[in-house]
């Protein structure tokens, strides 16, 4: 919407503030300006208004004139003119020596054809005033000689292209933004004087009769007479006004209905009372077959639904969209009838949109208009109309309903305001926002003390219906500029140096170091999923109520099922990334709540890429080993003898997975491979092995263990390798456990058991039933010397001893 700064300085004082100002000022409130036009003249200088006292033809060139102009500079000055159109004593704008036009033309003094000539007579479109003209500018209101053109012409002006938001409707005029501005610059708001007194008329109407039909879709209707108007061109204060800001006018009484428009927002329509038939106005809606020729003279046929202002024989007015060329008012107009009605927003809309016609009438009525506001804007018209047409105001108007109960009061307590703003000011501050936006505030107290604001909403304020309504309003003119800068309150767990950020960058490091490639997947899954990991991951139903899409419509517990997608994906378009991992959000609930935890998810594809070189077939122990690196690494303690198997679960293939932790302490890991059928549906070849580690908040708020350096041993290791027979269900880590046990016993204070590592499990021919084979490799170390045989044989025979005492374990020869 374009708005002229002379318009607004008519109800606001803006002399003070510069163009930047007043954007900022309208930007900070909620309109965003989006350019700023400056129209009228450049400032010239040595451009004035002169007077051709005498003129004679150039002695050698036949197009050319020889004037003798007053300048008001005492002796006239010599200018030679090629133009015609002008006469003796013609008032015409002169430029002298030293002025420099449109184009960085410079005037100077020369001769032309052997005589002297001082300056230049100008056109209209040498001064940028016009796209082309036909001789040089007569000025005939005569302004006085000598006079600065710039003071001649002194509509200069600055066109400010606002975007108004489908909310504010109040706003779709100057007196609307006015009032923001006003109470941006805490300044007083000037509403236009009406002089018109509706008493004082010679009495009835030059309309016989008004009838209201539809008065579901028009409930208030105001009709005026108004006699003896002379229709003509506008003024040119009124015609100025409206070229600002990209309208063309008409003639004086269809301009004023524009010109109120624009200035208070309210739409209005003038008839010619004689083509009026019948004497009687309709508002009704449209019949069957009904045709209507509106004035852009395209006819339309009007559907049943549409409603129209007519006469007794034919609809005359698309309500609220356009008028028709059957009753606009022109030259020969004497008499007429000002329509000022309140249209439902929703009908005007559909019909706007159904005849794809839209006009700046059905633009604000369609947004909706000041209930309140027709009787204001029709005096105004009329007050308008009466000085400009010299026509006489009947009386009265003729009526129908009444306007919409629009009366709001919304009462809020001072608490809330200062909870929603996040600070606290005065409590003055807070009434004189709300009270510079024209609001009616009253102060008191609610039952428990606290302050509380009773405000009235004024009926073109449409927008404002609840508490927190009122808190924008006052941020709005409070400034958000001024909100004070505070620490957050609670740490973010998002934060670049938080703990969270720690953890997942430590995991990532070694997942990476792994071969891993990264995917990131939608928070949003579908709710079959939900259903698919209930016993695995315990998820929460957490449901949009309006997703954008079916698969998109819960929050996840799990980031498996979405590597599972793109392992399945990658598969499926010839790519052959063997191993995934993905880091974020997971929703869970636990301990009767929902929490948002941090997850860490890998998969890896047993289904190895051809290729000339054979791998190793990654297992369960591949993904035990990956868990336990990445648990290490966020500064988990690993204890493989907590691993405990995964039975009952539909997600984890029995006998080939584990898990280790429970939420309650802070961390859970689960790894091994998953569901055979699961990956099968997923339609991905081969088995899928899998881990994930799920971190609670109270994990990610624990200060990280630091870590303390030890100085490697100069001295070498002596090593021995132990076969031990044990039960086919016992985990290798509990004999590994008992192992080390015992071998901090044997070694004493001289040396130490420095590793047990698992180098071979054997089931099968030549063991006893239900038995396996662990065999062990043990590395003794002393950090001061080398160790000699006697000493680490006597330890290693002591740690077989200890080791098969009451255990039921045997060594194997």
């Amino acid at each position: 919407m374009k708005i002229s700064r002379n318009w607004l300085q008519h109800y606001v004082e803006l002399s003070d503030q510069s163009n930047d100002e007043i954007a900022h000022g309208l930007t900070m409130v909620g309109f965003e300006v989006e350019g700023i036009e400056q129209t009228g003249l450049p400032q010239f200088d040595h451009v004035v208004v002169g007077e051709i006292l005498s003129y004679e033809p150039h002695p050698d060139a036949d197009k050319l004139s020889v004037c003798r102009v007053d300048v008001g500079q005492g002796e006239p000055q010599q200018i030679i003119c090629g133009a015609k159109n002008f006469k003796q004593n013609d008032r015409v704008i002169a430029a002298l020596p030293g002025a420099v036009l449109p184009g960085d033309f410079k005037i100077e003094p020369r001769k032309m054809r052997g005589v002297q000539s001082n300056g230049m007579l100008c056109s209209e479109s040498e001064l940028g005033l016009a796209e082309a003209s036909d001789g040089i500018a007569i000025l005939t209101d005569r302004p006085e000689i000598g006079t600065p053109i710039n003071d001649v012409f002194s509509d200069n002006d600055s066109i400010f292209d606002v975007e108004v938001t489908p909310n504010r409707p109040d706003a779709l005029s100057h007196i609307g933004l006015a009032r923001e501005l006003a109470a941006w610059f805490r300044r007083e708001l000037r509403y236009p004087e009406i002089t018109v007194d509706t008493t004082k008329g010679p009495g009835g109407s030059l309309v016989g009769a008004l009838h209201v039909e539809a008065d579901d879709r028009c409930p208030h209707y105001l009709g005026y007479s108004i006699r003896n108007v002379k229709v003509q061109e506008s003024p040119k204060w009124l015609k100025r006004a409206l070229q600002s800001i990209g309208l063309r006018p008409i003639n004086n009484v269809v301009d004023i209905t524009n010109y109120v428009l624009h200035e208070l927002g309210h739409p209005m329509h003038a008839f010619d009372v004689k083509k009026i038939n019948g004497s009687t106005v309709v508002v009704r809606l449209a019949g069957e077959g009904e045709k209507i020729t509106t004035l852009d003279h395209k006819e339309r046929e009007l559907t049943t639904d549409t409603l129209v202002i007519a006469d007794a024989e034919r609809p005359l007015v698309i309500a609220g969209v356009m008028g028709s060329v059957d009753a606009e008012v022109d030259e020969t107009t004497t008499d007429i009838f000002l329509e000022v009605a309140y249209f439902r927003a929703s009908f005007i809309r559909r019909t706007s949109r159904q005849y794809g016609l839209s006009t700046d009438s059905s633009y604000r009525y369609e947004r909706g208009i000041d209930p309140k506001g027709a009787e204001f804007a029709a005096m105004r018209a009329i007050d308008l109309i009466v000085q400009v047409t010299g026509g006489e105001l009947m009386g009265k108007p003729l009526v129908a309903g009444e306007p919409p109960m629009v009366e709001k009061v919304i009462e809020v307590s001072l608490p809330f305001i200062y909870d929603r703003l996040g600070f606290i000011i005065d409590e003055e501050v807070v009434v004189d926002c709300l009270s510079f936006l024209e609001l009616d505030v009253r102060r008191g107290e609610d039952s428990e003390g606290n302050r509380m604001l009773r405000v009235g909403i004024p009926s073109y304020r449409l927008d404002l219906y609840r508490p927190i309504d009122l808190v924008e309003e006052v941020l709005r003119i409070y400034g958000c500029e001024k909100i004070p800068e505070t620490t957050s309150r609670f740490p973010s767990l998002l934060a670049e140096d938080s703990r969270s950020a720690l953890v997942t960058r430590a995991a990532s490091r070694v997942l990476v170091g792994k071969g891993f490639n990264e995917a990131m997947h939608y928070t949003l899954r579908p709710e079959a999923e939900l259903k698919t990991w209930a016993a695995a991951a315990n998820p929460v139903n957490l449901a949009l109520q309006n997703p954008l899409a079916s698969d998109q419509s819960h929050l996840r517990p799990s980031l498996l099922p979405g590597l599972l997608e793109c392992l399945a994906l990658n598969q499926a378009r010839g790519n052959e990334p063997q191993r995934l991992f993905e880091t974020g959000r997971v929703f869970r609930e636990f301990q009767s709540k929902t929490h948002e935890l941090l997850s860490i998810a890998f998969v890896i594809s047993q289904q190895q890429p051809s290729q000339w070189s054979q791998r190793e077939k990654p297992d369960f122990y591949t993904a035990s080993a990956t868990v336990q690196e990445l648990l290490k690494a966020i500064g988990v303690n690993v204890d493989s003898n907590r691993f405990a198997a995964m039975e009952g679960e539909t997600v984890w293939q029995a006998g080939h997975s584990a898990g280790f932790g429970r939420l309650q302490m802070g961390f859970e890991a689960q790894f091994g491979l998953l569901n055979i059928k699961l990956t099968h549906d997923t339609e991905i070849e081969g088995g899928v092995l899998a881990g994930e580690i799920v971190l609670t908040p109270d994990f990610l708020q624990r200060p990280p263990k630091r870590s303390r350096y030890s100085a490697f041993s100069q001295f070498p290791t002596a090593t021995r390798d132990l076969a031990l027979l044990v039960d086919a269900s016992e985990p290798a880590g509990k004999v590994k456990n008992k192992l080390e046990t015992v071998g901090r016993k044997a070694t004493g204070k001289d040396f130490a058991l420095e590793q047990v590592d698992v180098f071979d499990v054997y089931l099968g021919q030549g063991l006893p039933e239900g038995k396996k084979s662990l065999a062990f490799a043990l590395t003794f170390r002393s950090p001061e010397r080398t160790l000699n045989e006697k000493e680490v044989n006597a330890a290693f025979t002591q740690i077989q001893h200890q080791v098969t005492k009451g255990t039921g374990y045997e060594v194997r020869a």
